[in-house]
């Protein structure tokens, strides 16, 4: 990391590192905002079948100046969106849906790969930060993507 890249920043370029060359493939693409970015949140975005739209938010809580220094560690977590709008925001229609990424694996499908449904990834290093999104981003191309396209359902109750 650089002297003038702030951890926020860091954060950005480790996850497309390690996950944007999957989403891209995928036809997901970060959404440019340095506003939300500045906030902690990463949006990735693509348009789906039937007027819908797929997101990926990976909402990063930092509680430190410097990637990574010692004490409280860092974390995130993974919010999946289906919506017939342009963004995430809550919509009434019936193919509307937002799920952690989280309670999707392991309440939906019932993967108990994570602790928890409530599960935040932890780091303190970039090594535990690569580490987190990849764990992260192969559950998003494994149920995640194909969740919000559609393709896969978690099974009857």
């Amino acid at each position: 990391m650089s002297d003038t890249q702030s951890p926020l920043d860091y954060f950005r370029f480790v996850l497309l590192t390690v996950v944007g060359q999957a989403f891209e493939a995928a036809g997901y693409r970060l959404d440019e905002n340095p506003v939300q970015w500045a906030g902690g949140l990463f949006r990735f975005s693509k348009p789906l079948e039937n007027g819908l739209y797929g997101f990926i938010e990976f909402q990063l809580l930092n509680y430190t100046d410097t990637p990574w220094a010692s004490g409280n560690p860092s974390r995130f977590r993974v919010i999946l969106t289906r919506s017939d709008r342009p963004s995430p925001a809550a919509s009434p229609s019936p193919l509307y849906a937002r799920r952690p990424l989280d309670a999707l694996v392991v309440q939906d499908f019932g993967v108990a790969i994570l602790p928890s449904a409530d599960h935040w990834w932890t780091f303190r290093s970039t090594q535990q930060l690569g580490s987190a999104l990849a764990e992260a981003g192969h559950l998003v191309v494994g149920y995640g993507i194909p969740w919000l396209a559609g393709d896969l359902l978690p099974p009857s109750v």
